[in-house]
């Protein structure tokens, strides 16, 4: 019901920045969270940044003063601005949608991922 696509990924030298951009269609609830997450080699998903709807963001510690996370419900996009890039950024990236439906039910969704490396 819900598919998200991202872009934006590449090939970037330490101290540069990247942008990426999570295009999504059908139907985004009031109470969702966006987010965008990350998975190195030999390592598990972690979480990178999310956004409520009401517009309040969360990231961790490691990206804090270096990404930003942004939502438009009516473009229908999320983006995250990635300034400062260094090595341990290299990453697939996910974008995810974190949804509530009105009665109850909740669903996660995930984009394919896009691959953001970072040479030192």
């Amino acid at each position: 019901q819900v598919q998200l696509v991202e872009s934006g990924g590449g090939l970037v030298q330490a101290g540069g920045s990247l942008r990426l951009s999570c295009t999504y269609s059908g139907s985004i609830f009031s109470r969702s969270v966006m987010g965008w997450y990350r998975q190195a080699p030999g390592k598990q998903r972690e979480l990178v940044a999310t956004m409520t709807s009401g517009g309040t963001a969360n990231y961790a510690d490691s990206v804090k003063g270096r990404f930003t996370i942004s939502r438009d419900d009516t473009k229908r996009t999320v983006t995250l601005q990635m300034n400062s890039l260094n090595p341990g950024d290299t990453a697939v990236y996910y974008c995810n949608a974190d949804i509530q439906y009105p009665l109850g039910s909740r669903k996660n969704y995930w984009g394919q991922g896009t691959q953001v490396t970072v040479s030192s």
